[in-house]
């Protein structure tokens, strides 16, 4: 760094929070992402830049922590039954992508006159996307839960597995030193297999009484302390046996998604995996090594286009080649085209080892940090000019040629609780829902739900909303209930329209859209609530009930004055007006 010293550390240390803060809201607002903008913040306080830190490399060996916790994080929620349900994903779609693209990137560096050692980890490296900035993207687009989201997501934990045997791979074409018994690779290799039954064996019979103990204490710094522990441990013992420390932490987070702790632990570590994940892109944009892309621009520019490309063009090939959607392969293409964090980590294993030179370490580590950067520019380009599609259901059971008197949109904790008087009743109901995680979860407690979006025509229509009797809404965003509301008014006149209201603005809305029940969310429960708050203070049942039914009188009458002065009718009843064309009541 420029300086030396307790005041240099804090000024340097207020220049990366200042160089994030300025930079990634002013990336965010032009739509080009949080990652381009901690990469070009990087790039321009870094020794390439303006000069305030000389020696990147110290910055991102503290900062791949973020990544080892963003792993533990990701870990915590694919819990083994989620894994087996993507096992199909993982070990047919990943290594269907892993195998194609290695093989076209491999010959890519074979093309630009590498030698086939060279050319294969290039092309080994390339192919391990970035899940920092891919997990990045796919939660700012909140696309985590859906199935085209899930694909990625295993497609990506496959990657990131992928880097053990790579680095055993590295080790074998390693040339032998003079005196190296060759036995020493076998010992390597049991060293690797012994840290992950010492970590398996730990997490299966160690963690859990751990954080039991813990908990009894009630200290909370303490369980701090111990989740740092266990996911700097996992790093820890995994990097001793020669294997990855993102795979150690990611191991210690599927050990403990079934602990009773997961939701404290996941709290706990996000706040440090949301400050060192951004200092691990702050650091990749400072590694960015202007004088060597200078000096072989023809080269690195020419590698990241042609890498950059080809792996596109097999990832999109085998998505189709798999049945995934024209819009989906298009959308996995663009985000999984760049390489990833674990390419650094497996080109300077290859370069200490002797596999590569280091200058051919330096344009291909320029090559990845490029296509990292260039990432989310793609991916903004493609969403603008894609157009727009109803979400993929792929994987799951669509509402086709469903015909029952009631359709329900919706079944999360509103809609649960609302379908249960329908099915103590034995009234048909068709459940449609987005989120995929709850539709899953709903199998397990033996209800049938199908995937579709209530704001898509079609759906509705294939969902039986034609035949239906009454429509009831139950999703949570009163944005999306307003258009579902908008469809079915103009739509399916037929059915009685039942909308779950966020709050009285909301229900003001619904009313001006002339739907036949409304109710907000949390006014029955909450009057039950007041009502059993004052018999908690001893009044007798009779006040209660007296006390209970004047505020309902009181509310009533004020939302009856609201509807007959047009309160509302700057906002939604505007909305409505405008996009159905009809005066409000």
């Amino acid at each position: 760094m420029a300086e030396h010293g307790g005041t240099s550390d804090l000024i340097n240390v207020v220049i990366l929070l200042g160089a994030a803060v300025v930079a990634v809201p002013l990336f965010r607002r032009l739509g080009l992402g949080s990652v381009l903008g901690y990469l070009a913040a990087g790039l321009v306080i870094g020794p390439f830049g303006i000069g305030v830190f000389s020696d990147p490399a110290a910055i991102l060996h503290v900062a791949e922590l973020g990544v080892v916790m963003f792993l533990f994080i990701i870990g915590l929620e694919m819990r083994p039954s989620r894994l087996w349900s993507l096992r199909h994903e993982i070990f047919g779609l990943g290594a269907a992508q892993v195998a194609v693209c290695g093989a076209a990137l491999t010959g890519v560096g074979l093309l630009a006159g590498l030698p086939l050692p060279a050319a294969f980890i290039g092309g080994a490296g390339f192919v391990l996307t970035s899940t920092a900035v891919v997990m990045q993207m796919l939660a700012e687009r909140n696309v985590l839960g859906r199935p085209a989201g899930q694909q990625i997501v295993a497609v990506l934990l496959f990657e990131d597995l992928l880097i053990v045997p790579l680095l055993a791979v590295v080790a074998v074409m390693a040339p032998m030193a003079p005196h190296a018994e060759p036995s020493s690779r076998w010992i390597g290799v049991g060293m690797g297999l012994s840290a992950l039954a010492a970590l398996f064996a730990a997490g299966l019979w160690l963690l859990d009484p751990l954080f039991r103990i813990l908990a009894r204490s009630k200290a909370q710094d303490v369980m701090t302390a111990a989740a740092l522990l266990v996911v700097l441990g996992a790093a820890l013992l995994m990097q001793a046996g020669g294997l990855s420390m993102a795979m150690g932490a990611f191991a210690a987070g599927v050990l403990l998604s079934e602990s009773s702790f997961r939701h404290q632990l996941e709290a706990e570590v996000e706040p440090f995996r949301g400050l060192l994940l951004g200092l691990f892109f702050l650091g990749v944009g400072m590694s960015l090594d202007v004088r060597t892309v200078a000096a072989h621009w023809a080269f690195i520019l020419g590698g990241v286009a042609a890498m950059m490309a080809a792996k596109s063009a097999c990832i999109y090939l085998v998505a189709r080649l798999l049945r995934s959607s024209h819009a989906d392969a298009l959308d996995r293409a663009v985000l999984m085209a760049q390489g990833g964090e674990f390419a650094f980590v497996l080109y300077a294993a290859a370069a200490a080892a002797g596999v590569i030179a280091d200058p051919v370490r330096a344009d291909l580590t320029a090559i990845v940090v490029l296509s990292m950067a260039l990432t989310p520019l793609a991916a903004a380009a493609q969403r603008r000019l894609a157009r727009p599609t109803a979400p993929s259901a792929e994987g799951l059971e669509t509402a086709q040629g469903v015909r029952d008197s009631v359709l329900v949109i919706g079944f999360g904790r509103f809609g649960q609780i609302a379908t249960q008087n329908l099915l103590a009743a034995g009234v048909p109901v068709t459940l449609i829902e987005t989120s995929t995680q709850a539709i899953r979860d709903s199998w397990d407690f033996g209800f049938k739900v199908y995937y579709g979006d209530g704001t898509q025509l079609h759906v509705l229509r294939a969902a039986g909303a034609g035949t239906a009797k009454a429509i009831l809404v139950c999703v949570d965003h009163p944005e999306t209930a307003d258009r579902i509301v908008q469809l079915a008014k103009s739509e399916f006149p037929h059915a009685r329209l039942l909308v779950r209201a966020r709050d009285r603005e909301h229900a003001l809305a619904l009313v001006a859209a002339d739907v036949d029940y409304q109710v907000r969310e949390t006014f029955e429960s909450a009057m039950a609530f007041g009502h059993a708050a004052l018999l908690a203070l001893g009044r007798s049942r009779q006040e209660a009930d007296r006390l209970s039914a004047d505020v309902r009188e009181r509310d009533a009458e004020r939302f009856r004055l609201e509807i007959a002065g047009g309160i509302y009718a700057g906002r939604s009843m505007v909305r409505f007006n405008v996009e159905q064309r009809v005066d409000p009541p």
